[in-house]
């Protein structure tokens, strides 16, 4: 039996997703567990959640669903980048991006930490795909997104799942509400362009499988 332990913020809450069973850590879940007789899935996570959030929220609190999981992965830190960019269109200086990026390094080697401590399991960080990939400001801040997430798993000696490539390239039919794939779609769109359609948790839980297994 796989026990599986899911964090993350709307991407891995399934936000979007037009059930939780199609979202893609259940996706990845139950194709993982053909292999293992089955499989447990515990998901924390939550829309809107930064990296600060998701570290206060698994530190916070009872660690037994850790204590027993086979495998954790960890989605988080496009809220990080999102909320830095705003505060920049607001008139915050550039560099708020790069202190929020610095943010995230710690937060997430902190939860990484945390999780070491508590869980024997394999440990997977989830890279960021880009829901805005014709915008020059989303493709550098993702890109040093990422660079941060894949530094982070490196050096603290946990796994890195390219889950990006899973959506980067094929954004406009894998994004619910995808419309010109520029951040100002953001401003403008009935509905937040930037959460995985059920094609795109699909293509995600491809990706991810095999981390699983």
């Amino acid at each position: 039996m796989l026990s599986y332990t899911a964090l993350g913020d709307s991407i891995t809450y399934g936000e979007n997703a037009s059930s939780p069973s199609h979202r893609y850590v259940n996706l990845a879940s139950r194709q993982a567990g053909v292999k293992h007789g089955g499989t447990v899935l515990d998901v924390v996570a939550q829309p809107a959640w930064t990296s600060g959030d998701l570290t206060a929220a698994v530190l916070g609190n009872p660690v037994c669903p850790l204590r027993k999981a086979s495998v954790v992965t960890v989605w988080i830190g496009g809220n990080d980048l999102a909320f830095a960019g705003l505060r920049v269109l607001r008139g915050a200086p550039a560099a708020s991006v790069e202190a929020a990026l610095a943010q995230y390094g710690r937060n997430l080697g902190a939860l990484v930490t945390g999780l070491k401590s508590v869980c024997a399991g394999r440990i997977v960080l989830c890279t960021q795909y880009n829901p805005f990939p014709n915008s020059k400001v989303a493709v550098e801040g993702v890109a040093a997104l990422n660079a941060v997430t894949a530094e982070t798993a490196k050096r603290m000696g946990v796994l890195l799942a390219p889950t990006a490539t899973a959506i980067d390239g094929r954004a406009p039919e894998l994004i619910s509400g995808y419309r010109t794939g520029r951040v100002e779609d953001a401003l403008r769109s009935p509905i937040l362009p930037v959460h995985p359609n059920d094609a795109g948790h699909r293509a995600i839980a491809h990706q991810l499988v095999t981390f699983l297994s």
